[in-house]
């Protein structure tokens, strides 16, 4: 399939499928006139390539974990396990950050709400 299909078919912006092509995220094989043509699989590669980028991790970090998916081995795989284990801690600080800031929020909010009522209630006397 041309580049335009394989990005109507995910979702992805043409650039974008360049771009994850620049990073060797993608592949393609060319035709005589030079244009992209992507397998079928090219889908299901580039869903999994935006779930990652959805989790947070860098393009840097894909690239070093899709050696696993394509041809899994034991040296590919443990270097994948220790690089997603590293993942996963970075991500769960994340969630924490996350919790700790909506936490606060809600603190606020409820202060704000707080005095908005004490302006509301008539002073007796």
């Amino acid at each position: 399939m041309r580049i335009g299909e394989l990005a109507s078919r995910t979702g992805v912006s043409v650039r974008s499928l360049r771009y994850y092509e620049e990073q060797g995220l993608l592949a393609s094989t060319r035709s005589a006139s030079g244009q992209r043509h992507y397998s079928d699989d090219g889908v299901e590669r580039v869903t999994f390539i935006q779930r990652l980028y959805a989790a947070g991790l860098s393009s840097r970090t894909i690239a070093e974990l899709l050696p696993c998916t394509e041809s899994p081995s034991t040296e590919n795989s443990d270097a994948a396990l220790e690089r997603m284990a590293q993942e996963r801690d970075r991500l769960s600080a994340h969630i924490t950050d996350l919790v700790r800031t909506r936490d606060a929020l809600d603190g606020l909010m409820a202060t704000n709400r707080a005095h908005r009522e004490r302006l509301r209630v008539p002073l007796a006397g």
